[in-house]
This record gives C-alpha cells, sequence and structure tokens, in this order.
C-alpha cells in the first residue's frame, strides 16, 4: 500500500466490502467457502505483529536523541502525547462500557477464548493484587518465549527501554539503532504490500460472516450492532476533539481554537481523505509555523514525533473495539483485563505507524493482550476503512494541539 495513492486503495477496499456484502448475503455457502482467504490475510496480520512492535517502538523512542539530552522539550512532547492518549483511551473505554454497543452470541465461533485472568497464577481481587498482576505480565521470564507467546505489553516495555538505553552508547548505539531503523522499514513495506491484499481479504472476511450468519435475514442484528459500535467511536473521538482538545489548546496552549481549527482545515481534510498523518505532516507544519507563529524548533521536534508516537484517534479505537469484540463474543472482562486495555490501547498507539489502515495491525496486540480472539477483527472491518478516516483526523489535531502546547510551555520557562 502506498500513501500516494489513497484513494485507489479505497476504492479498492469498498468494492471489496461489496463484493462481500453480495457473495455472503445472496449465496451463504459461497460465502463460507471463501472465508479461508480473510483468515488468510489476518494470519499475515498477526505474523507482523511482534516485529513491528519491537522495531517501531525501538526506533520511536531512539528518534528523541540521547535520552539523557531531552531536556523540557523532549520530556514534555512524551508526556503530553501520552497523557492525551490516555485519556481518549479513557474516554472510549467509559462510551463503549456504557452504551454497550456488542451483543453477545454475535462473535464468530473460535475454539481459543481463554481470558487472561485464567491463564495468570491467581485472579487480582485486591488494589494490590491487580498491581502485582500489572507488575508481572510487564517482565517475562524469557523475552524469547515472550515473543513465541505473543505477549506484547513485556515487548512494548522492554523495546522503549532497549531503545532509551542505545540513544547512550555513542556510535555503537547507532549502529544498532540503524539496523532497527531498517528493520522498521522493512516490515512497514510488508505491510504496505499486504494492505494491497486487504480488498480481498476484508471481502472475504465480510462473506463469510455474512455466510455463517445465514445471508442477510441472519445478519440484521449484528448490522444493528455495528452502527452502535461506529457511533460509539465517533462519539468518543468528537468528545475528545471537540472538548478535551480544545480546552488544552485554549487553556494551556493560549490560542483561539476557531482561528488554529480553521488555519489547520487543509491538513485536517487531508487527513481524511489520506488516513494518513504521516503524508499530513507537511501541511500540518506549514500551518503551525506560518500562520500561528509556533517556532520553528518546536514544531520540527514535535510535530514529525507526533506523527509517529502520538495517536490519540488510534488508540481511542482500539480500546472500543476490543471491548466491543469481547461483548460480541460474551467475554466479561475483569478489572485487571480493562486495566490491560488501557495500557496497551496507550502503548500500542505510540506504535502505530501514521499510514492507512495501521490500526488493524495494532488492533491484533490490544486483543492479544487480554486473550481475546483475533478472528473477532472480521466483525469491525466492514465500517473500519470509514473510521480509520475520522481517527486519523483526531491524531492530526492532537498532533497539532501539542505542538501550541509545548511551544507555549517552552517560551514560559
Amino acid at each position: 500500500m502506498s500513501t500516494k495513492n489513497p484513494n485507489k486503495l479505497l476504492f479498492a477496499i469498498l468494492l471489496g466490502i461489496t463484493i462481500g456484502i453480495i457473495v455472503g448475503g445472496f449465496t451463504p455457502d459461497i460465502g463460507r467457502s471463501v472465508q479461508f482467504l480473510g483468515d488468510l490475510f489476518l494470519r499475515a496480520l498477526f505474523v507482523m505483529v511482534v516485529p513491528l512492535v519491537i522495531s517501531s517502538m525501538i526506533v520511536g523512542v531512539s528518534s528523541l536523541g540521547d535520552v539523557r539530552q531531552l531536556g523540557p522539550l523532549g520530556s514534555r512532547t512524551v508526556l503530553f502525547f501520552m497523557a492525551t492518549t490516555g485519556i481518549a483511551v479513557i474516554i472510549g473505554l467509559l462510551l463503549v462500557l456504557l452504551i454497550h454497543p456488542g451483543t453477545p452470541g454475535t462473535g464468530p465461533e473460535s475454539q481459543d477464548l481463554t481470558n487472561l485472568a485464567e491463564r495468570m497464577d491467581h485472579k487480582p481481587d485486591t488494589v494490590a493484587g491487580l498491581l502485582q498482576t500489572l507488575l508481572t505480565t510487564l517482565v517475562p521470564k524469557n523475552l524469547f518465549a515472550a515473543m513465541v507467546n505473543v505477549e506484547v505489553l513485556p515487548l512494548i516495555i522492554f523495546s522503549l527501554i532497549f531503545g532509551g538505553v542505545l540513544t547512550t552508547l555513542g556510535e555503537k548505539g547507532a549502529i544498532v539503532i540503524r539496523f532497527f531503523d531498517g528493520v522498521n522499514d522493512a516490515i512497514m513495506a510488508m505491510v504496505h504490500l499486504l494492505m494491497w491484499t486487504a480488498p480481498m481479504g476484508i471481502g472475504a472476511l465480510i462473506a463469510g460472516r455474512l455466510g455463517e450468519a445465514g445471508g442477510f435475514s441472519g445478519f440484521w442484528p449484528q448490522l444493528v450492532s455495528l452502527g452502535a459500535y461506529a457511533a460509539t467511536v465517533i462519539i468518543a473521538l468528537l468528545i475528545h476533539a471537540l472538548v478535551i482538545l480544545p480546552l488544552i489548546l485554549q487553556f494551556i496552549g493560549k490560542q483561539s481554537v476557531p482561528a488554529y481549527a480553521r488555519n489547520l482545515s487543509t491538513a485536517l481534510t487531508t487527513a481524511f481523505s489520506t488516513s494518513s498523518s504521516s503524508a499530513t505532516l507537511p501541511l500540518t507544519m506549514e500551518a503551525v509555523i506560518d500562520e500561528h507563529g509556533i517556532s520553528s524548533r518546536t514544531a520540527r521536534f514535535v510535530l514529525p514525533l507526533g506523527a509517529t508516537i502520538n495517536m490519540n484517534g488510534t488508540a481511542l479505537y482500539e480500546a472500543v473495539a476490543a471491548v466491543f469484540i469481547a461483548q460480541s463474543y460474551g467475554i466479561e472482562l475483569s478489572l485487571a483485563q480493562t486495566v490491560i486495555v488501557v495500557l496497551t490501547a496507550t502503548l500500542a498507539g505510540v506504535g502505530a505507524a501514521g499510514i492507512p489502515e495501521a490500526g488493524l495491525v495494532t488492533m491484533v496486540i490490544v486483543l492479544k493482550a487480554v486473550g481475546l480472539p483475533i478472528e473477532g477483527i472480521g466483525l469491525i472491518l466492514v465500517i473500519d476503512w470509514f473510521l480509520d478516516r475520522c481517527r486519523t483526523t483526531v491524531n492530526v489535531w492532537g498532533d497539532a494541539v501539542g505542538a501550541a502546547v509545548i511551544d507555549k510551555l517552552e517560551n514560559t520557562t
């Protein structure tokens, strides 16, 4: 997939969705027979998870430079991005628990329904027990075993620390960073190629889901549930984009929200049409520097970093999607699992690439972290192309707000 041809990919995905709906709706038997193509697509996504997590996290933290020399600019930027992403995830989580869009029993059949809490040595029933459980999951006994078992939280933490240490080792560390930078580029190139198979894979998954439901008549209840899911994501994104971020921009960044948004309209429109925060970066940078006087030093540090690690909308969507899938399977998430969803979605947002449909890859990370079936992604693919554009727009808006806030803090200290 190339971000230079987003409209071609979008057209292909819409065509795949349309064909999948027609085949699965009118000929359920054929729909079920082609579902294996969708399963292959999901397996290909899944195989990308471990190398993507490790390489993207290491490259992301090493892009900050020597962590010992970051100073206020670096620490404030990272803290702001992590804080706003965490807020977005909590908003999404609260809404999906309140609205409860998932209908139990609509999830496809799966034998892998073992919850994370059941695989732990004990189930936490106190605050201390919860803290102990969370800390235990962050430190694997064996790093390679964690890779084999796709235990993503310890992989994320290890990669962040490893990347930070590499920045302190001078030329020796730079050699290793360049290696992982190359690995990350190679994995993203593979993701680009894989996403060109997305129309077929998504179409086959939709056809299979309709086929399993017995065609249109059996799928209608699931379609109603999917509408509730999409509404939940959009409402949560609107709350974050139109309430939380403007309040931060107004009272901390000291910028006029209407003027700031108006001058960013081209960048935000481009973000919606391309589904790529990276492709939108030049327009975002031009708007904040030329139109609002944000210092070039701040903008050139904050915005590229934000396009890499600040994915408010993506993290919010992944939290909502994970809980929606659990609800659809009739799985009740424990308190420990809910907290892990918050942590994993926040950290996965750091590792999400600024390209179209990158959330599909990191979605696997969140589902795997709490033991939810990966097949559940098939529930949300029919609407994901549109939600991807919505969350990318929020990602870019969050980057721009961050540039204003960090610049103001830099000028007042």
